[in-house]
C-alpha cells in the first residue's frame, strides 16, 4: 500500500540500483549536517559532504523519510520522502471486450512487472479518425468504458494506453473490429432438477446474463456441457435461443456437474462457463419389507424367565379347546393322559 508523504516532506523518486544524492534544503556547501531515516541514523552505504547525503546502489530497503539536522543546535532543516522504483519496462497489455452489446465496450490494461512507484495511465480511443469519449471505471482502476458511436461499422477501433511515472513511460496500441470483441457474460441462475420417476433425466434451466441489454433484438445461443463426477469426458449440447434443456442420457444414481456458456447468434465469441451446478437424477426409494412369518417366529422363540413345565403345557392345550370343538378336544386329552400314565 502506497502511503502519502508526511506534511511538509518533498518526494524524491529514484531508479533502483542507482547512486542517489539528497540535498538538505538550501544550506551552504560547508554546512555541518546530521541525517536520519525514519528517526534513526542512516546505516546504509553513504557518503556525506556538507549538506549532501549520497546513498550507493539504492534498492527498496532504501525507501523512507530522510530528515537532516544542522549542527550544532540540531535544528531540522529539511525532510525528503525517498521512493525507489523503476520506469515501465514493457508497454501495457490491453484487452477490450463488449459484454453489453450493442451499448458499448470496455478496455482494461496492466503492466507485466511492478514499478514500485505510482504509475498513471493515459487512454485514447479513436474510430473513423475521431477521438471517442472515454469514461474511467469508478471501481476498477485500470479500466475504461466507451460507447459504440455506430453499429455494424467497417472502421476499426484504435486504443492507445500509455503508462507514465516519474522515471519514464511506455505505450501500446491495439486495433480491432467491432464484431471481434463481442463476448457475453456467462448465463446466470443455472438450476438442474431431477425429474420424478425418470432415473436418467435432469431438467436444466438458466437465465440470460443480466448485463446483456437487449436479448430480444440481439438473441443469444447457448452451449451446455455435463458429465458425471466419475468421468472426465464432457457431453455437449448446442441450443438456439432456448434457456432450458432436458438431459435424457444421464447415468442412473450418479451425481452430475453442469455448466452453460452463451454467445451472440451472429458475431463474437463464447462467454466463459457459468458457475458449475451439481445434480443427481431421480432415484426410487427402496420399499420397506415386513414379514408376518418373521414376526411370529420372533414371538414364539423369545425365551421366558422360567421354562414352562410339561403339566402347564397340557393344561394350556386343554384350556385352548373351544366349546364348538369340545368333544374332540376331550378325546385327545384323554388319550394323552392314558399314554402318560
Amino acid at each position: 500500500m502506497i502511503l502519502p508523504p508526511p506534511t511538509g516532506a518533498r518526494v524524491q523518486y529514484e531508479r533502483m540500483g542507482s547512486d542517489v544524492t539528497m540535498q538538505c534544503g538550501a544550506l551552504e556547501a560547508d554546512a555541518s549536517v546530521t541525517w536520519k531515516v525514519n528517526g534513526t541514523d542512516v546505516r546504509a552505504q553513504r557518503v556525506e559532504k556538507g549538506p549532501l547525503l549520497t546513498l550507493m546502489e539504492v534498492d527498496l530497503s532504501s525507501n523512507g523519510l530522510y530528515s537532516c539536522f544542522q549542527n550544532p543546535n540540531g535544528e531540522r532543516r529539511d525532510q525528503i520522502n525517498l521512493r525507489v522504483g523503476i520506469p515501465p519496462k514493457e508497454p501495457p497489455i490491453i484487452t477490450c471486450r463488449s459484454n453489453t452489446y450493442p451499448k458499448g465496450f470496455y478496455c482494461s490494461w496492466h503492466l507485466q512487472h511492478p514499478t514500485y512507484i505510482p504509475t498513471d495511465f493515459e487512454v485514447q480511443v479513436r474510430h473513423n479518425q475521431k477521438f471517442l469519449e472515454v469514461q474511467r471505471d469508478a471501481t476498477h482502476k485500470n479500466r475504461c468504458h466507451v460507447k459504440f458511436p455506430e453499429l455494424f461499422s467497417t472502421f476499426k477501433y484504435r486504443v492507445n494506453v500509455t503508462a507514465i511515472n516519474a522515471l519514464g513511460q511506455a505505450s501500446n496500441v491495439i486495433s480491432f473490429d467491432e464484431f471481434v470483441i463481442v463476448k457475453p457474460d456467462p448465463p446466470e441462475k443455472v438450476v438442474a432438477t431431477p425429474i420424478p420417476k425418470n432415473a436418467r433425466r435432469l431438467e436444466v434451466t438458466w437465465n440470460s446474463p443480466s448485463t446483456w441489454p437487449d436479448v430480444e433484438n440481439f438473441p443469444l445461443k447457448y452451449f451446455l456441457r455435463y458429465r458425471p463426477l466419475i468421468r472426465e469426458q464432457w457431453q455437449h449440447v448446442e441450443l438456439s435461443d432456448s434457456t432450458s434443456h432436458t438431459i435424457t442420457d444421464a447415468y442412473a444414481g450418479k451425481e452430475y456437474i453442469i455448466q452453460v456458456a452463451a454467445k451472440d447468434m451472429e458475431i463474437g465469441t463464447w462467454s466463459d462457463w457459468s458457475v458449475a451446478v451439481h445434480a443427481t437424477p431421480w432415484m426410487e426409494e427402496p420399499k420397506q419389507i415386513t414379514s408376518t412369518t418373521e414376526a411370529e417366529v420372533i414371538v414364539e422363540t423369545t425365551p421366558s424367565a422360567a421354562p414352562p413345565s410339561a403339566e402347564p403345557q397340557l393344561s394350556a392345550a386343554v384350556d385352548g379347546c373351544s366349546t364348538l370343538v369340545w368333544s374332540p378336544c376331550l378325546l385327545l386329552a384323554s388319550a394323552l393322559l392314558s399314554v402318560m400314565w
